[in-house]
């Protein structure tokens, strides 16, 4: 059950040990918090959070938001009585090492046994890292990155005053790498993204071709793996698909996202350096900070400053409780994500009345009603969705390109340039045993919405 009482016995046995650590401190003369008060603002609290979607049930299948390890709950709350500042070793030493030691270990899931990195507020922050540094080895050259890849990315640029340009997609939602050869011709590019596993489709680019440009054209290659870099460990993928994943740690930065498939709360970014002598490029002068010892504070390697140390804290507690390797309990849950969305989209592909334009990768699902118009089609969607959501059933919407339609319908019209799509993130292994009760409010969504079967 989602809401089960052990996490917070775990913290109230956890709390018991953490203060026997500091017993030869004299007591400080404290007033007692008002309990009541705080009991009722705790049950206000309470029913305000109720105006959630089920992000943690099975029913929800629409955005990447999965419930964190119930270890990393409660690690994290009981980190927070410390409430240590992960910037400098003075505002929290055990916090620094155990992140150093939970970096390390996904830095050795990509095969990098040097390296340098740390956790970021999420994959944004963490992106904006791996670009800035990019960006200050080739100050004038231009940022590229797919069509379909988050779009921080273009943003991130502007920030750092440092163009952009964004590469079509083929027609299995990837970076085209004909057309990334093209703008390589042209010169001036410093920096690829290629995304391993997009937030809208979760394609995979294709590591291979763009590692090949690379030895043509030598620019930098950043992975941004911030949705799909745990895939890493699944051993279920497509044979292009793992091709990709075979050739991550030939990039030379890497961001992941904990705090989605990591099973940890938000926010928990990484990012990842092959070569540690980036870390010249941070260098800066803070007296007061740094003053403690002569070990490497995390600060002197990171563009944030103040960092919550119990992120670090719930990550290293889980990854030992979860080891990142391959047949492992943690890898298994991925394989059994992504058996999922396997067999989400074999339902669809054979039924009439669904398009699927994108096979699945990873473990989105990207599909449409068929109807005779972009329009007709996307304004199904939009119905559809609402009426799943009467059915508990929650599901996600996004834009893709006509074209990606109409490859797979000739007969649809394209009346509009984009296309209104449902969308599906299983990234909750209970969500392979859920798929018929998934399955049967779907098609009763549809049959309410007026989508007829094929």
């Amino acid at each position: 059950m989602q809401f089960e009482p052990e996490t917070l016995r775990l913290v109230g046995k956890g709390l018991k040990t953490l203060e026997e650590g500091f017993r030869s401190l004299p007591e400080p003369e404290a007033e007692v918090p008002a309990s009541a008060r705080m009991a009722e603002i705790m049950q206000e609290v309470a029913r305000r959070m109720r105006d959630n979607y089920p992000y943690f049930h099975p029913m929800y299948a629409g955005q990447m938001l999965k419930p964190p390890h119930p270890l990393a709950r409660a690690a994290y709350a009981l980190a927070t009585w410390i409430n240590p500042n992960n910037h400098a070793l003075d505002g929290g030493r055990a916090s620094s090492a155990m992140e150093r030691e939970a970096v390390a270990e996904i830095a050795a899931m990509f095969g990098w046994k040097e390296h340098l990195g740390h956790i970021c507020g999420g994959g944004t922050v963490a992106n904006m890292e791996a670009l800035w540094v990019a960006h200050r080895l080739q100050p004038e050259k231009k940022i590229v990155a797919s069509a379909l890849a988050h779009y921080t990315h273009s943003r991130i640029s502007g920030v750092l005053g440092a163009s952009f340009e964004a590469v079509p997609t083929d027609a299995r939602a990837r970076m085209d790498t004909a057309a990334l050869g093209k703008i390589l011709e042209k010169g001036n590019v410093g920096c690829v993204v290629a995304t391993v596993g997009t937030t809208g489709t979760g394609s995979v680019d294709a590591l291979p071709e763009i590692l090949r440009l690379r030895d043509r054209y030598g620019f930098r290659l950043h992975a941004d793996a911030a949705y799909g870099g745990y895939f890493k460990l699944a051993s279920n993928l497509a044979p292009e698909t793992r091709a990709a994943y075979d050739l991550i740690g030939e990039a030379d930065s890497i961001v992941i996202d904990p705090h989605k498939h990591g099973l940890q709360p938000y926010g928990c970014g990484c990012v990842l350096f092959r070569d540690p002598g980036v870390g010249v490029l941070y260098k800066h002068d803070s007296p007061y900070t740094y003053f403690t010892s002569k070990e490497l504070h995390l600060g002197e390697i990171s563009l944030e400053c103040s960092r919550a140390g119990a992120s670090a804290v719930a990550l290293w507690a889980t990854q030992r409780l979860l080891p990142l390797e391959p047949g492992g309990e943690f890898a298994r849950g991925l394989e059994t994500c992504r058996e999922a969305a396997l067999e989400f989209s074999r339902r669809l592909a054979a039924v009439p009345r669904w398009l699927v334009p994108v096979a699945p990768e990873l473990d989105i699902v990207v599909w449409a009603p068929r109807a005779a118009s972009a329009s007709r089609c996307s304004e199904l969607s939009q119905r559809i969705f609402d009426a799943a959501a009467r059915r508990n059933l929650h599901l996600a919407l996004m834009r893709l390109p006509a074209r990606y339609m109409t490859a797979r319908d000739a007969a649809m019209k394209p009346d509009q340039e984009t296309v209104l799509c449902l969308r599906s993130v299983l990234m909750k292994p209970e969500h392979r045993a859920w798929m018929d009760r998934l399955w049967q409010a779907l098609t009763q969504a549809a049959d309410e919405a007026g989508h007829m079967p094929a």
